[in-house]
């Protein structure tokens, strides 16, 4: 899993990453143009967001997603207490509200909820694509019981195009979600990767499972009369 947040307070960030460590990877914002520009890749699991930043505020970060049709599970965690600004909040497009400071458990336990609510099991170790299916937990991949020789980061592409089966997922999406902003390599590693996993899926089948969309990216689709 993978979360953004927003927050200028570097040691509350270290202490919000402390907190998620065992569930999520992250990414982190200190000013609001910057955790905008991070949201709209729409690479996240969920978005950690506090309302007072340099700039561009909190609010203003949630009403522009919204605008973008950017749906991804947004949870305020800021000092702003008061019932209008919660409202405000929610209207805007929050899944949740936590008040500063905040409780670890209580953190992880509305994180999970919104999760839940998005159609994501935490505890899920297993995902299953027809007759393919991946042990998260083991990093292992089978069909039939024939386990597939998936190298590096081949796994994780895999991964990431099960969890979002037909739905398209440009090179910039799965670059940044799979190598990350920091990365010193290309896009270009996007198509490599891409090529190679059809070349493990080949022998059962499955490579005309993944679709190219030409000048785009690519999407898992579960007939093969679309792939």
């Amino acid at each position: 899993m993978k979360s953004l947040i927003i927050e200028d307070d570097s040691l509350l960030i270290e202490s919000i990453a402390e907190s998620i460590k065992e569930i999520f990877h992250y990414d982190f914002a200190q000013d609001g143009e910057q955790g905008l520009y991070l949201a709209e890749q729409n690479i996240y699991d969920v978005i950690i967001l506090d309302i007072m930043h340099p700039g561009m505020d909190g609010y203003s970060i949630l009403k522009e997603l919204r605008c973008k049709n950017i749906n991804t599970p947004v949870l305020i965690l800021t000092a702003k207490d008061s019932i209008d600004d919660k409202l405000r909040g929610f209207k805007l497009g929050a899944d949740d509200y936590i008040i500063k400071p905040f409780h670890r458990e209580e953190l992880l336990a509305r994180l999970e909820a919104i999760l839940r609510r998005s159609g994501i099991n935490l505890n899920k170790d297993i995902l299953v694509f027809k007759d393919l299916i991946l042990d998260l937990k083991l990093r292992n991949a089978r069909i039939n019981d024939e386990n597939i020789d998936l190298h590096g980061k081949q796994f994780e592409l895999l991964e990431y195009l099960i969890n979002n089966q037909g739905s398209i997922l440009s090179k910039e999406q799965i670059f940044d979600r799979i190598w990350g902003f920091n990365s010193d390599t290309t896009f270009n590693v996007v198509e490599v990767y891409a090529s190679n996993l059809r070349k493990s899926l080949k022998k059962y089948g499955y490579d005309k499972y993944i679709k190219t969309i030409r000048g785009f990216g690519y999407m898992l689709v579960g007939d093969e009369n679309n792939a």
